[in-house]
C-alpha cells in the first residue's frame, strides 16, 4: 500500500481537523509494524486476516461494551472499537468548543445520508489502515434498502454499485452493496463495501473502507466476521 499526502477521507471521526487526520494516518503506518497489547505483531495479524481466517476478538453492541448499538456482532481479533456520540460531537462543534471539528466538517464526518456514525472499529492494531464503521438511523425512518442507497448516494463520486439481499446464519436479513469510490483529492479509485439492516430502533449501516483497494481486501475478513455474527438486539 502506498501512503499519499493529503487529508484522508474517513479519518478519526470528530476528533481533529484535516492535519490531525493526516497525522493519525502516519502514526498508523508506524503502529502497524509494531506489537499490540496481546503480543502479536501487526504484520502477523494482518497475514492472518489476509488468509481469510479473521478470529473473533470479542463482541460489541450490548450495554457495557465498547459500542452500545441496536445490533451486536463479533469484531476481529486485535481490532479496537470506540463508541461515537454523534449528537454530542455535532453540538460541541456548533458551539466551537472542545477543540473539535468545525460545525460543517463535523457534520460531514458524522452524518451520511439518513444515518449518523455510532461506532468505529480501528484496524491499525491488526496491521491495516482503515475502519469498520457503524452508522445508525432514527426509528420509524427509512427501511434498510433505502437507507443504504441514500448512504451511498451521499458519499458522492461513487460508481459501479452492486446491491444484493442477504440473510445470515443468525437469521438477520439485510441489503449489501459493493461499489467504487473515487477521491478527487488523491485521484484514486478504491473499493468499498457496506450493508444495512432494519431494527426497531431504526436502520443500521456497517461500512468498510480503507486507504485503498488493497487495504480493503485485507480487512474484508473482519467485515465478513461482523456480517456472519450480526444479530438484532
Amino acid at each position: 500500500m502506498q501512503v499519499k499526502v493529503g487529508i484522508v477521507r474517513g479519518g478519526a471521526v470528530g476528533l481533529a481537523a484535516g492535519t490531525a487526520l493526516a497525522a493519525a494516518v502516519l502514526s498508523g503506518c508506524a503502529e502497524s509494524s509494531g506489537t499490540d497489547d496481546k503480543g502479536q505483531s501487526g504484520s502477523s495479524a494482518k497475514a492472518e486476516a489476509t488468509a481469510g481466517t479473521a478470529a473473533s476478538g470479542g463482541t460489541i453492541g450490548a450495554a457495557g461494551s465498547a459500542c452500545e448499538l441496536p445490533v451486536g456482532f463479533d469484531i476481529a481479533k486485535h481490532w479496537k472499537a470506540k463508541g461515537i456520540d454523534a449528537e454530542a460531537e455535532m453540538s460541541k462543534a456548533s458551539k466551537g468548543s472542545g477543540g473539535g471539528l468545525p460545525g460543517g466538517l463535523a457534520d460531514a464526518f458524522l452524518r451520511q445520508g439518513p444515518v449518523t456514525t455510532a461506532c468505529e472499529i480501528d484496524a491499525k492494531p491488526a496491521g491495516n489502515i482503515g475502519f469498520l464503521r457503524v452508522w445508525t438511523g432514527r426509528p420509524g425512518g427509512t427501511d434498510a434498502r433505502t437507507a443504504l442507497r441514500e448512504f451511498v448516494a451521499a458519499e458522492d463520486n461513487v460508481s459501479e454499485e452492486k446491491y444484493h439481499s442477504f440473510k445470515t446464519a443468525t437469521g438477520v436479513s439485510g441489503v449489501e452493496v459493493e461499489y467504487l469510490y473515487t477521491s478527487k483529492l488523491l485521484e484514486e479509485t478504491k473499493k468499498e463495501t457496506a450493508l444495512a439492516v432494519g431494527t426497531p430502533d431504526g436502520p443500521v449501516v456497517l461500512h468498510l473502507g480503507g486507504m485503498d483497494t488493497e487495504e480493503h481486501e485485507e480487512m474484508r475478513p473482519a467485515y465478513e466476521l461482523a456480517k456472519r455474527t450480526l444479530r438484532v438486539r
